[in-house]
């Protein structure tokens, strides 16, 4: 049974990482084209609906979806009362936020605001109405159609919003970017996926998933303020371009260190929900995740922090180079970010919600600390506020597993440290080829990027790091109906 899960979840992961990062790519590329086309104020407008916009999103599902995929058995009841739901929170929620325009543009002293603010509100609507096939697809470890569906609404959403820049729609562009993102997902959600609604509803099925779910809502709309906060601050504080360069550098770091959490967080929760009662089991689950998220991660993060001036130069031009110390310090912050998602999806998958809304509650007073002590300084002293919270948190969401699986702090810093020295190793030299003149940008990171991927993957062989052999392994087995495969994993052996 356990060989079969895990043959289950290493395929699961082969999907939803081809899944993130496709999708990830496309909003890449398009954000790359739209940063060439717009400007950093035109990005700072948005910036600061970005919290408005992630908090009620928050609300939409309401802590049910995580709960109809804990829940052991299910009913078509169940899911119908959630679908329904979903929809009347959604468009209590466009309500709520059409009529609240006026006052956070207000806020913010951008009139333009008011028609942006009303615009957006409507992908909340669209969401509701695909919510739970997502939400059913998740809970059957099916990711290969969530990455079609992915793929289908990256591409033509990104379509849309380039051919309006290009037009000259300016501000607009963004915004038609995430309005057509919702309708398509939605559309090929519905295209997709099997499951239908039928006229079924009912309040006391609703009320035995709230107890767990309510907590995750809440603990997830506290997430997205504070995820978000310093757009507010900074917006509100500073100038839009300021906000422009943040939201950018945030953009950059979040592509790389959220693809990975949410990838494997998909998988692992439902797995993670499959052997709760057995702590062995979720031990070593847990360790096998930290293991290959920090063979991945830790790389990717730092190598983007060392080369983030010139990356910044080839991609986005020179109008962007502020944004840089901004974004090496995030990265650093974002490195740890999956560690921490990992640890919470135990303490999810093990039914403690309640464990679960104590940590935010902690994590979230400490990031307001930091605001209320860095602010008066700029924000490069509120990033580096950032990056201290990032390594407390570590140590918090570690904490509650250390009772309860007895894997503790320090026994997964210790699994971590052969890939932190890895990664240092790496990063120096990254940065010492960067220290050589080269006659153009695109050259030095061309050198840096071959340098750094070499010099990581000779170490791990060398070192003979388990994640390396794991991931080849995980991989060769799920490309082989494509008629394709990767070097035998026993050469890393």
């Amino acid at each position: 049974m356990w060989d079969n899960l895990q043959r289950k979840t290493v395929s699961a992961l082969f999907w939803s990482f081809l899944q993130a990062f496709a999708q990830r790519a496309v909003q890449f590329v398009v954000g790359i084209v739209l940063a060439r086309l717009l400007f950093p104020e035109q990005f700072g407008l948005i910036g600061m609906l970005t919290i408005f916009i992630a908090v009620i999103r928050a609300f939409l599902d309401s802590g049910f979806g995580a709960a109809l995929i804990q829940k052991r058995e299910i009913s078509q009841t169940d899911i119908c009362s959630i679908f329904y739901f979903n929809i009347a929170v959604g468009a209590a929620a466009a309500c709520l936020l059409s009529l609240a325009a006026p006052w956070i543009a207000a806020f913010y002293r951008q009139p333009i605001l008011t028609p942006l603010t009303r615009a957006l509100s409507l992908t909340f609507i669209i969401d509701s109405f695909a919510m739970i096939q997502s939400t059913l697809l998740t809970k059957e470890i099916n990711f290969k159609t969530q990455t079609k569906v992915s793929v289908i609404a990256g591409i033509l959403s990104g379509a849309t919003g380039i051919t309006m820049a290009v037009l000259g729609f300016g501000v607009w562009s963004l915004v038609a970017v995430q309005l057509s993102t919702a309708f398509y997902s939605a559309a090929s959600l519905w295209f997709f996926s099997a499951w239908r609604p039928q006229l079924l509803f009912s309040f006391s099925a609703l009320r035995g998933m709230f107890a767990y779910g309510s907590r995750l809502l809440f603990s997830g709309v506290l997430n997205q303020i504070f995820e978000n906060i310093h757009l507010i601050v900074i917006g509100r504080l500073f100038s839009a371009t300021d906000l422009g360069f943040f939201a950018r550098a945030k953009n950059l770091t979040d592509i790389p260190s959220q693809t990975l959490a949410e990838m494997t967080g998909r998988v692992t929760f439902p797995v993670f929900c499959s052997v709760q009662d057995d702590p062995a089991r979720l031990k070593r689950g847990l360790k096998k995740a930290l293991r290959v998220l920090a063979f991945v991660t830790f790389p990717v993060m730092i190598g983007l922090a060392v080369v983030a001036r010139p990356l910044i130069q080839v991609l986005l031009t020179d109008k962007w180079l502020p944004a840089a110390p901004y974004l090496q310090l995030l990265c650093l912050a974002g490195a740890l970010y999956p560690v921490h998602l990992m640890n919470l999806s135990v303490l999810q998958a093990t039914g403690r919600s309640d464990l679960f809304l104590r940590l935010e509650i902690i994590k979230k007073a400490l990031i307001a600390l930091n605001i209320m002590i860095t602010w008066h300084w700029g924000i490069t002293a509120m990033v580096y506020g950032m990056v201290v919270t990032s390594v407390i948190s570590f140590y918090l969401n570690s904490y509650y597993n250390g009772v309860r699986i007895d894997y503790p702090f320090g026994e997964q810093v210790l699994d971590l440290l052969p890939y932190i020295g890895v990664t240092l190793t790496m990063a120096a030299a990254v940065y010492a080829i960067g220290l050589v003149p080269f006659p153009r940008p695109l050259s030095r990171l061309a050198a840096q990027i071959v340098t750094g991927g070499g010099v990581y993957i000779l170490l791990c062989r060398v070192l003979r790091l388990q994640a390396l052999a794991e991931l080849w392994q995980g991989m060769n087995e799920n490309i082989r109906p494509l008629g394709l495969k990767f070097i035998k994993p026993q050469a890393f052996k």
